[in-house]
């Protein structure tokens, strides 16, 4: 899944592509889902995925990079792909 939500950021460049990738990740991933791709070997991952999840080990939230994350804003629920 990581792979398919770097795709579709792919078109914003590499460096924005990395950074909307951690921070989708960031919003909306169970902790469940969180947890098992930092468990998983990361060699396997398309690029911009293996670098944001890298991102997020190492510095946590990238910060809003879509407007697709500022609607968790207003008031906090959600935070999952299941809405």
């Amino acid at each position: 899944m990581a792979g398919d939500i770097a795709r579709n950021f792919e078109a914003m460049g590499h460096e924005n592509a990395v950074l909307a990738t951690a921070d989708h990740i960031y919003q909306f991933w169970d902790p469940r889902m969180k947890a098992a791709i930092f468990a998983d070997d990361r060699s396997k991952l398309l690029p911009i995925a293996r670098e944001a999840i890298e991102h997020l080990a190492s510095k946590g939230d990238p910060g809003s990079q879509t407007r697709a994350t500022k609607f968790n804003e207003v008031d906090g629920v959600g935070r999952s792909d299941a809405g």
